[in-house]
């Protein structure tokens, strides 16, 4: 299993943006979070298979039809705690 850490910025928020992301997630196999940040960016971290994640990755940069992704900034990384799900994470 693998993770990524991603921020996600440009109009990704007021979009659909993380539902967007929690049903690809899940149709992926994927667990993790996804949630909006104080600057207008939105921030997930997801677990699963490399091969899942790529495709997850493309998803970011497309986002939902309202949505105009400026940058995707990806960390691969060993996972320090295992998720269950997928979740939003409403702050």
């Amino acid at each position: 299993m693998k993770e990524i850490d991603c921020i996600v910025t440009g109009k990704v928020q007021m979009v659909m943006f993380r539902d967007f992301i929690q049903r690809k997630a899940r149709g992926l196999d994927l667990s993790g979070f996804v949630e909006n940040k104080g600057d207008g960016s939105v921030h997930t971290i997801v677990q699963g298979r490399e091969e899942n994640l790529e495709k997850f990755i493309e998803h970011l940069h497309k986002g939902p039809f309202l949505a105009k992704v400026a940058r995707v900034a990806v960390e691969w990384r060993e996972p320090k705690e295992t998720f269950s799900g997928f979740k939003i994470k409403y702050t």
